[in-house]
């Protein structure tokens, strides 16, 4: 294999789609995007045989990665220097070849009595995500991060302002998971002891631009300890703003997670300007892969559309969505309007209650299931990369 060849091979993978380094659409790369390096191995990373070639590196036989596995799924545990249940002169060796740190807390903010939690985390190479812990009467949700950054640049969304540095490692997406777990275990959240219930990729990052480590986490998210924590993949949320070639894939594991497309606008004219990747995948071809979707899994597909004052909220904007989702004729989808959490001083800002209202209306009339999302955190910075974005200013 020539250098060249295997210098190509060796760069990160940025998440960029299939023929999108050039043309309509390429990835916004920060200002940082550079080659960074691995993220440290990690047993959340790790095929079963690379995990117990790692123990009998050790000298450990294979039932101790076993051992390892349940406390890690079972237990949310990796605190490896106390498992008592190992060897004692083992264990410091463990905990280093097994469980590098990969997030580290870096601040908090809790906001809707103590049952909202938005947490910014630091990663080994200083980059910054953000994941956030929502408790509900019957349900924990649990918005997770996929890349640092995001590269697909939508004007309206603070993470798109900061451009994509790299895609996260299975293990750094399952570490968000591991520790908001851990947390509603150990009776940490308001509302005393509970259970993650919900997964959302819904944080930093287009999870379609990161699938191998995206695929891996939904995987061992849904898995029963002590291959995975035991969260129903229908529990399981994965959001795209439209990577067709993504969706496909998806559609094809069979894996009974539901899609969420972000779709923010009913015309090609509009969406070109609020999500540019439409100059890749207009929105016919995005509406046909998710109700393709919609028909593999039996599974209604979220559409996700941010309501923007005098920009998208309008009757017409409504009406013309109500016709596009009515085109396929089988209720497939339900539409979760969002009050936008606007980023300070864009020219970008939530519509109105009343054209709130007035869309809703409309799209009910049209026969389109559709419920205004519960915007948790208004009181701190709700809205996903505005907690990275002022901590690196």
């Amino acid at each position: 294999m020539s250098d060249s060849v295997n210098s190509t091979k060796d760069l990160p993978e940025t998440g960029i789609t299939p023929g999108g380094t050039t043309g309509a659409f390429r990835d916004v790369l920060s200002k940082d995007h550079a080659r960074r390096g691995k993220p440290p191995l990690h047993f959340a990373d790790m095929t079963e045989d690379e995990r117990i070639a790692k123990a009998k590196d050790l000298g450990l036989p294979k039932f101790r990665v076993k051992q390892l596995a349940n406390h890690y799924y079972g237990h949310f545990d990796v605190a490896a220097e106390e498992f008592s249940d190992f060897p004692a002169a083992k264990r410091a060796e463990a905990a280093e070849a097994f469980f590098p740190t990969l997030i580290t807390e870096v601040t908090r903010q809790v906001a809707d009595e103590g049952t909202t939690i938005k947490t910014l985390w630091r990663l080994f190479d200083g980059s910054l995500i953000e994941s956030v812990l929502m408790r509900y009467p019957t349900r924990t949700t649990l918005c997770i991060s996929s890349q640092v950054g995001c590269g697909m640049g939508c004007p309206f969304c603070a993470t798109g302002q900061l451009g994509l540095t790299r895609n996260m490692s299975a293990g750094e997406i399952l570490e968000q998971v591991r520790v908001a777990a851990k947390a509603m275990h150990d009776g940490e959240v308001a509302g005393g002891l509970g259970r993650l219930s919900n997964i959302v990729f819904m944080g930093m990052g287009e999870p379609m631009g990161n699938y191998k480590s995206v695929l891996s986490a939904v995987r061992q998210i849904s898995a029963m300890p002590p291959e995975g924590f035991g969260i129903s993949a229908r529990n399981i949320t994965v959001s795209t703003v439209g990577v067709v070639p993504g969706i496909k894939k998806l559609t094809a594991e069979g894996i009974p997670v539901r899609l969420a497309v972000s779709l923010h606008a009913p015309s090609d004219e509009l969406r070109d300007e609020l999500v540019p990747m439409n100059k890749r995948f207009n929105t016919t071809q995005v509406l046909d892969a998710a109700h393709d979707y919609y028909l593999a899994s039996k599974r209604r597909v979220s559409i996700e559309y941010a309501l923007m004052r005098g920009i998208n909220d309008q009757a017409e904007h409504a009406k013309l969505l109500a016709k596009r989702l009515n085109h396929y004729g089988d209720n497939w989808a339900h539409v979760n309007p969002i009050p936008l959490n606007p980023i300070e001083g864009s020219k970008w800002t939530a519509s109105k209650p009343e054209d709130e209202q007035q869309f809703l209306d409309i799209l009910h009339k049209a026969g389109i299931t559709a419920t205004l999302r519960d915007t948790r955190g208004q009181d701190i910075d709700g809205a996903c990369g505005q907690l990275a974005a002022k901590e690196q200013d």
